[in-house]
């Protein structure tokens, strides 16, 4: 059995990870106020605000819209995909293939990224710092047209006049967008979109019943000496997947100018977005190009590249803890699945 620390060095342990969250960061930055309360966002213990645009504040309307859209294969031009048939729920919203799959079968080149608390990433897609927000990007999808995506291109007025001609769909666009004259638009159709998975947060992990929860028996005897480890420069885990979300850069409500970057992993070509690590177990196959396909097999690989000296014992005890940032509750909360 692994042999857990004192009460005080335990207690000076969790204060040693919040910090590396950017918790005193996130709850005390003097940035920019936080948008007004008019959204329920059930935050995790820990988790920052997410950074709302002003000219789409969060509210229940837009979430509930967004969500019906979300699930909705009239958004795509032949009336055969929704954002969730590359987006599942059980998946932690991503889709289990290689790479995603388009509307009309055309292939694409990157695999689907989970959207576990996509409202926090400084920048959106794997190998570009362009796309800057969640508004901006659900419109990728929809008009990708190399390869096909939603294939919205061309199909605007086409796909507007289903939702506007269908008065329960209509009724709840006019409760999204109140007096506007036009509420069922394209733009109004990614901004609902951005307010729903801008919802999509995730923090109850075994991980975060340790940390924020104080829950010694949280994780495994092999989950608790795989985190000490990620935690060192022997193994470099932190020094990409970074904070409270394991990953690159992240914006918040007082923290609002981060900038993007791209990284070199030194396992594949090119430079790309650190994704998420949290739900990691859930959105197998790894890489932007879906061509790993375990969590052994990652840990693997890195060690190869990057000439670590980790043996076979402590590979596991990492893979145990990627594990342990596994949310079930998130993949089973009916707030997120189909309406």
């Amino acid at each position: 059995m692994v042999k857990l620390p004192s009460p005080n060095r335990f207690k000076h342990f969790l204060r040693s990870l919040a910090a590396a969250a950017l918790i005193v960061a996130a709850a005390c930055s003097s940035g920019n106020p936080p948008a007004p309360a008019t959204f329920a966002w059930h935050l995790p213990p820990g988790f920052p605000l997410p950074l709302t645009p002003p000219e789409n504040l969060q509210t229940d309307a837009k979430f509930a819209l967004g969500r019906r859209l979300f699930y909705d294969r009239r958004l795509s031009a032949n009336g055969r995909q929704s954002c969730s048939d590359c987006h599942q729920q059980s998946h932690a919203f991503s889709d289990g293939r290689p790479t995603a799959i388009g509307s009309t079968g055309q292939t694409h080149s990157r695999n689907a990224m989970t959207l576990t608390n996509a409202g926090y990433n400084a920048s959106y897609t794997w190998d570009s710092v362009r796309v800057r927000s969640l508004e901006q990007q659900a419109r990728v999808p929809m008009f990708n047209t190399h390869p096909i995506e939603l294939g919205v291109e061309g199909h605007q007025a086409e796909i507007v006049a289903r939702f506007r001609d269908d008065p329960p769909t209509a009724a709840i666009f006019r409760a999204a967008f109140p007096g506007e004259r036009r509420p069922v638009s394209i733009r109004n159709i990614a901004n609902a979109l951005a307010a729903f998975e801008r919802a999509l947060i995730s923090g109850n992990s075994p991980y975060d019943r340790l940390v924020y929860g104080d829950d010694r028996n949280a994780l495994s005897p092999s989950a608790w000496r795989g985190m000490r480890l990620f935690f060192t420069p022997r193994a470099g885990c932190s020094e990409c997947h970074q904070g409270f979300n394991f990953s690159g850069e992240s914006r918040y409500a007082g923290h609002p100018k981060t900038k993007p970057v791209l990284v070199r992993n030194g396992v594949t070509n090119g430079a790309f977005r650190v994704p998420t690590l949290r739900n990691i177990e859930l959105t197998a196959p790894y890489m932007h190009d879906g061509s790993i396909a375990t969590i052994e097999d990652v840990i693997a690989r890195y060690v190869t590249a990057r000439k670590l000296t980790l043996d076979a014992t402590e590979r596991a005890n990492l893979a145990a803890f990627l594990r342990s940032l596994t949310d079930r509750e998130f993949v089973a909360d009916a707030r997120f699945a189909a309406p």
